[in-house]
């Protein structure tokens, strides 16, 4: 079970890091268009301004990190062989819960 549950991780880790390679690619291309557009986009009705979505997209990229930084963590304790303990009771964690959230450092009773 701890080979599945590590693939598992391994396989959501490569999934957390392409979407936040995706982020940062369009963070990168949000950065170009500052630099080069010099019209009053905070006013134009038309559209979204390149501060909202500076905004929208460096809380995606804060999200992703977190998810990535999770799923790291995970790995370790599944390394060591802490994975599936809830790190409040010490009760195994149960297989569904693991199953749908991986990362999960307690079980169903002691999750906030």
């Amino acid at each position: 079970m701890a080979d599945s549950r590590a693939d598992d991780i391994a396989a959501r880790r490569r999934e957390a890091l392409e979407g936040l390679a995706d982020v940062e690619r369009q963070l990168t291309e949000l950065r170009g268009m500052r630099g080069v557009q010099h019209d009053d986009d905070e006013h134009d009705p038309d559209g979204v301004s390149l501060s909202s979505e500076w905004s929208r997209l460096e809380g995606l990229r804060r999200t992703r990190l977190d998810a990535v930084t999770a799923i790291g963590e995970a790995a370790a304790r599944i390394a060591s062989g802490e994975g599936g303990i809830c790190s409040v009771c010490g009760r195994p964690i149960a297989p569904e819960r693991l199953e749908a959230r991986p990362q999960a450092t307690t079980c169903i009773d002691c999750a906030p």
